[in-house]
């Protein structure tokens, strides 16, 4: 973490020595300045190629600089399905009531209104794993979910 931190921080200026390096690799020059975090994402370049441009960097255990370079090559990645299990996970707290009629939900079609009666699934997560239920019937779903809710709560 530490370590991330401090390639976020820490800018390298365009200089023959850096841009030839990213020209050998096939990756644009550097303009101006850019951060090593910046240049380590690049698709082109790797931790060896950082370990060429920054000494502090060239320092650090290997198994710590593979496991800085794939948090920054892959951070998107990883934020998308950590957003992706939160997500799920509330997905698994929204109970579907047992006495749910599909069939008076508007906007799912009959072939999905079919499979929820079949499977009477007990929460959206599970609805969200049948085949053939899409991301649309889900968000339908947990609308008329959470009226059902609001209308039997009185």
């Amino acid at each position: 973490e530490d370590e991330l931190k401090r390639l976020e921080k820490t800018r390298v200026k365009a200089s023959v020595t850096v841009n030839n390096i990213l020209s050998e690799r096939g990756s644009a020059p550097v303009k101006e300045s850019a951060s090593l975090d910046q240049l380590m994402k690049r698709p082109q370049l790797s931790s060896e190629d950082i370990r060429q441009i920054d000494d502090t960097f060239a320092g650090l255990p290997l198994d710590v600089q593979r496991q800085v370079e794939i948090q920054c090559k892959y951070e998107g990645y990883l934020k998308r399905q950590e957003s992706e299990v939160r997500k799920f996970k509330n997905l698994e707290s929204i109970k579907i009531p047992p006495d749910m009629d599909y069939f008076e939900i508007p906007g799912l079609s009959t072939e999905i209104r079919t499979k929820l009666t079949e499977i009477q699934p007990v929460n959206l997560g599970q609805a969200s794993r049948i085949a053939g239920i899409t991301p649309a019937a889900i968000s339908v779903l947990m609308v008329y979910v959470q009226r059902y809710g609001d209308n039997h709560s009185e």
